[in-house]
């Protein structure tokens, strides 16, 4: 009888040991994987940057930069603080002399992720959600995941100590940059949604979406879906019923249409729907990196003819390079194919990608663009007056 409440007292014991481990590791997990998995996927390049001259520099303050592209809400950072790793914070939008963000949303991503054949079986975005513990809904709902982002950033701007604000409508845009001519030591942001999975099947949800503060959302991301087709889905079909009922609600409440990833056959469809200007947030050109993530040159012209922007991207497989030249390049070869005011940057920081430099850096492509032989106020369309022009005609008054 002793004999057997000394084993239980043991097993007792073992088991209480067991499960005390069991959560110091899930402690530890939830800790400190979250930031590893950031550190892991959005490395900077380990080239030594440039040195600016006094005349980039000058210039590069002179800016009023606004970037189409960056998916920092995934990553469970806190942006109002400068941190070591990622691409962008509000430190360091300030310290770029970013005046504008556009923070995109993702809520879905394949695995393996592929530049072509992608199907929607498989998704890494649920195994991120559950290891920075994100609330227990957005585990099993595209939606969730992206209002609980949208959230994020409403958090950003009540925390920001008045250095952080969204821009909603073309009277906030207005009313910042007016402020911002007396103080560069705020910075901006405007809310997108990467891939409209998101909507559920929903048309309602659009509206949902816009009450949360998004303005921008793009039809496509990694996968076909039931709204249209992607560059690196299996089918790369075109819109669907939904995806045009979509389309038309996005127009009649302002939202504006981003066709980064999207089909060849979206890409028409949508541009001989729409009246509206349309943009692609994010992207290289095939003219000199040609691979199925970019633009071909007959794309570049139908994006130009809608009065749209392209914004390149700064990752390799956009611009088959890794420092500022390779980007420089890819804008160079977008102004003289059909302009230079519909051409900007869409870094696609905090993308899962590795990039030149992160955003407190980006003197670096200022100092570039002058090496390509822009001059001043080519630069400043490029980053800056050509979104800025856009968005004041397609923001909600």
């Amino acid at each position: 009888m002793r004999q057997r409440r000394q084993i239980g007292k043991v097993f007792r014991l073992g088991l209480l040991l067991v499960i005390s481990l069991a959560i110091l590791i899930a402690i530890l997990v939830f800790s400190f994987a979250p930031s590893f998995v950031a550190k892991r996927f959005n490395p900077i390049s380990p080239l030594v940057l440039q040195p600016l001259s006094s005349s980039s520099q000058a210039l590069h303050e002179s800016l009023t930069i606004v970037d189409l592209h960056a998916d920092s809400l995934l990553w469970g950072r806190d942006l109002s603080k400068l941190e070591s790793y990622g691409h962008v914070d509000v430190p360091r939008l300030i310290q770029g002399n970013v005046a504008l963000q556009i923070f995109t949303v993702v809520t879905k991503v394949p695995t393996p992720l592929l530049l072509e054949g992608n199907n929607d079986r498989s998704d890494n975005i649920t195994k991120l959600a559950i290891l920075q513990r994100w609330p227990i809904p957005s585990w099993f709902s595209l939606k969730e995941r992206a209002l609980y982002q949208a959230r994020r950033l409403q958090s950003l701007e009540r925390e920001a100590s008045g250095k952080f604000r969204i821009i909603k409508t073309k009277q906030d845009l207005n009313n910042y940059l007016a402020q911002r001519q007396q103080n560069r030591a705020i910075t901006a942001g405007l809310l997108g949604l990467e891939g409209a999975h998101a909507l559920e099947g929903q048309i309602e949800n659009v509206n949902q979406l816009y009450e949360e503060g998004f303005r921008l959302i793009g039809l496509s991301h990694f996968f076909d879906t039931e709204v249209s087709g992607s560059a690196h889905g299996v089918d790369k079909g075109g819109l669907s019923p939904f995806g045009r009922e979509v389309l038309k609600r996005m127009e009649a409440l302002g939202l504006i249409i981003d066709l980064a990833h999207a089909s060849a056959q979206t890409m028409n469809e949508v541009l001989q729907i729409t009246s509206r200007p349309v943009l692609v947030s994010h992207t290289g050109v095939q003219g000199t990196c040609n691979n199925a993530r970019n633009l071909s040159d007959r794309q570049l012209q139908q994006i130009a003819q809608s009065g749209g922007v392209i914004g390149i991207g700064f990752w390799e497989t956009a611009v088959c390079g890794e420092d500022a030249s390779a980007i420089a390049r890819a804008i160079r070869y977008v102004a003289d194919k059909v302009g230079i005011d519909y051409v900007a940057i869409g870094s696609d920081f905090d993308g899962a990608v590795r990039v030149p430099f992160d955003v407190a850096n980006l003197g670096q492509l200022t100092q570039a663009l002058q090496k390509e032989g822009f001059s001043e106020k080519e630069i400043a369309k490029i980053m800056s007056l050509n979104v800025i022009h856009l968005l004041q005609k397609l923001l909600p008054a």
